[in-house]
């Protein structure tokens, strides 16, 4: 049996080799809380000579950069792109061209709807290397924080992450009857504009009106907002409470466990007041 000393040091050496020049790292910056950063997005985050970050970082993750690295914003919100994704992948071939230490950063997982796989095939095209550190996606994240599990024995035993919009302006076609059975979770990313087709089709397949649906507005973040509400009253619940993106929509009934556990946690996310708080006495930066 190995015994471990509470007073060991322990030494990060995260068994990789730096960070070279010309050479792109596509990084997940999890959900929006910088304590969900991992060592190794960490690491990578403070050898970057420059940062390609979307919407969905935070100002405290940021912070954790080295104060010289130079910084380009390059998020998407529906119909208003910072920059157009083709033009995202040649800026990262062009600073990695340049010799720069590229760190490409997307909130959530950079291969779970943050098309990370897109980007990595263009670096591929042109020469460049790359490496992929995969962050906590917005669905583990954000079910957490907001109370309840994604799967369950009792009550949910699959869970499906569904992209609420397509490419362009096609139609969100689905497996609908797939995602209507019971003991089933469905994670729809991105969809409030698409929240009554959902509705719509999942009743049609036979999910019953009165099963349970989570709303989780900027989840794990000092500003989230979560409410519990029913497939049946989706819309009028968007549109009452005024929910805008990033906002996941949760259904099942595993979701129903959030009257259960949510009272009963510690609270995890800051208040809005305790970030600024933190910004301001520049606790964002962390090494090593």
């Amino acid at each position: 049996m190995t015994a471990f000393r509470h007073n060991q040091t322990c030494h990060f050496g995260l068994d990789e080799a730096p960070l070279a020049p010309g050479e792109v790292a596509i990084v997940g910056a999890g959900p929006g809380d910088p304590g969900l950063l991992t060592l190794r997005a960490l690491s990578l985050l403070q050898q970057a000579d420059c940062l390609v970050f979307d919407r969905l970082v935070s100002a405290e993750i940021l912070a954790m950069a080295r104060p010289e690295a130079r910084r380009y914003y390059v998020g998407k919100a529906s119909r208003c792109h910072a920059l157009t994704q083709d033009e995202t992948n040649a800026l990262l071939v062009r600073l990695a061209g340049e010799g720069q230490r590229v760190l490409r950063l997307k909130g959530g997982d950079p291969y779970i709807f943050g098309r990370g796989g897109e980007e990595a095939e263009y670096l591929i095209e042109h020469g460049i290397g790359f490496r992929v550190v995969p962050g906590i996606t917005s669905a583990s994240g954000c079910s957490s924080y907001a109370g309840f599990p994604l799967t369950h024995r009792d009550y949910a035993q699959s869970v499906t992450f569904v992209t609420g919009h397509c490419k362009g302006d096609r139609d969100l076609a689905l497996d609908w009857a797939a995602l209507a059975v019971p003991h089933h979770t469905t994670v729809f990313y991105m969809g409030l504009a698409n929240a009554e087709l959902i509705r719509r089709e999942l009743q049609a397949h036979g999910m019953p009106a009165e099963t349970p649906v989570a709303l989780v507005e900027r989840g794990t973040t000092p500003e989230q907002r979560h409410v519990l509400a029913t497939l049946g009253d989706l819309v009028e619940v968007i549109e009452r409470e005024a929910f805008r993106p990033p906002t996941l929509i949760v259904v099942g009934e595993v979701v129903s466990l959030a009257e259960t556990l949510a009272p009963a946690m510690t609270r995890l996310a800051r208040t809005p007041e305790d970030a600024i708080d933190s910004l301001e006495r520049g606790v964002g930066r962390v090494a090593l």
